[in-house]
């Protein structure tokens, strides 16, 4: 719930600096300038990309968490079976564990968006969040029936 909760912050003051970037652009662009349309235009830019990214991002986590409850609900998510360090981090040789599991399982099933969701999971334990982030993306591509181009 705290994620969810600092998403939403995070996105709102985006928001609010898109708007508030938006409006100096609009304000620059108002000047009739030559130098001051161009400089608008180009500060018009940031927003735009800004609001692109931020959708993006939200789709994304949104269909992740659509099929974190999916497989919830069939009582396929992954066990919490992480050694942690004192200090309560995941424990590197742990999540290395985990991951060779994971891996395992989805080079036998790589067709199956369950398998590509919990290497996802692996791969975030393990601290490679690109790598996360693009097995969760295969996940969802193959929940949702498309190609997921190998």
């Amino acid at each position: 719930m705290r994620a969810k909760i600092s998403y939403a912050v995070t996105a709102a003051v985006l928001l609010f600096y898109f708007v508030l970037v938006g409006s100096r652009g609009v304000m620059l662009i108002q000047t009739g300038t030559v130098l001051t349309v161009t400089f608008g235009v180009a500060v018009l830019i940031l927003p735009v990309i800004g609001l692109w990214f931020l959708w993006k991002n939200t789709q994304f986590v949104r269909r992740a968490n659509a099929l974190a409850a999916e497989l919830d609900a069939e009582g396929g998510l992954p066990v919490d079976e992480l050694k942690r360090t004192p200090g309560g981090r995941i424990d590197r040789d742990s999540a290395d564990e985990v991951f060779a599991k994971r891996r395992a399982e989805t080079e036998a099933a790589p067709d199956d968006w369950r398998s590509w969701f919990r290497l996802a999971v692996a791969y975030h334990d393990a601290r490679d969040t690109p790598r996360a982030r693009k097995a969760m993306q295969r996940a969802i591509a193959l929940h949702d029936g498309r190609p997921t181009g190998a």
